[in-house]
Order: C-alpha cells, then structure tokens, then sequence
C-alpha cells in the first residue's frame, strides 16, 4: 500500500529529502532513482519529474535494475487489484486453465531470461499478455532487458501519477 498518494507536485518538491525519497521508492522500488530523482526537485510540471523519472531509470545500472525487478509479484500473484491494475501482477481471468498458463510461461520466462516477466498491461487481457510473453521469448538477452526497461517506466509513470495525484494534489494534503 502506498502512504503517499494524491499529494500533489508542490508537496512534493516541499517534502523533507528522506521523506521524498521514501515516497519515490514507493513507486519504483530503487533507492539510487529516488534519491536521485529527489535530488533534481523542485519540478515545475508532472511531465518535467516524469522525463527526469524515466532518464533515470534508463540510466541505472542492471544491477540496480535487478534490485527493481525482485520487487514485482509475478503474473496474477494479485488478480485483479486495483491498485495494480496496469501491471502484470493483476491479470486475471476466470478461466483456471488460463491462469495455469500465465504461471507456466512466467516460470519458462525466467528460467530463460534469469529475471521475473513485468509488463504494463493497463487494458490487456489474460491471452494478450500470455501472447506478449511467448513474443518476448524470443528476444536476446539484450534486447529482452531493454524492453523490460521501456515497461518499468510506463509503470513508474502510472505509480507516480498515483503518488503526485492531479494537479495541484488532493485538500487533505
């Protein structure tokens, strides 16, 4: 559950370091991303911490990306959340048959790759996503990590939009 939520840019670029820090891992699980996107404060528009969020993550090592990807519950761990609603982990469908699939292929997908399948799937379906995954089976090791990259941003992004709330945050904050 994420303690910072809808608190708007300003708070955000106000918080005390530590606690900017705290809310940015809420988001992305990465220590070094969200000292160092808290660092870049203040923002003057969500886009602006979004790009700065994303260059970020683009420029972390694997290692550290690594450290991100132990954090995400593998595909359907929580069907239907609707706070994860737009990752991977919440994929559902009511067919069992389907759900043994999705964990079948997650497993084949990181005996191959030697790390955990993430996705944005913000409107997919089960197939779609058991369909991505056969797709990304066949990419390199390379080219594998860049995409899983491409789709931690997309979620970062939804995670933060979550944190920062709409513009100008929520009364409470």
């Amino acid at each position: 559950m994420l303690l910072h939520q809808g608190i708007g840019l300003d708070a955000f670029n106000t918080m005390p370091f530590r606690r900017a820090v705290h809310a940015v891992f809420e988001c992305c699980f990465s220590v070094p991303l969200a000292a160092d996107l808290s660092r870049a404060r203040p923002f003057d528009s969500h886009d602006q911490l979004f790009r700065c969020a994303d260059g970020l993550l683009f420029g972390l090592s694997e290692d550290s990306v690594d450290c991100m990807l132990q954090a995400y519950p593998d595909v359907g761990r929580r069907p239907g959340s609707e706070k994860s609603q737009a990752e991977h982990c919440a994929v559902i469908d009511v067919r069992p048959d389907v759900m043994a699939e999705l964990a079948t292929a997650s497993q084949t997908y990181l005996q191959h790759f030697g790390f955990g399948f993430v996705m944005f799937i913000n409107g997919y379906c089960a197939d779609d996503v058991l369909a991505t995954m056969a797709d990304r089976l066949h990419n390199d090791f390379e080219t594998e990590r860049k995409v899983v990259r491409n789709e931690l941003a997309r979620i970062n992004r939804t995670r933060l939009e979550r944190m920062l709330g709409p513009e100008g945050g929520y009364d409470n904050w």
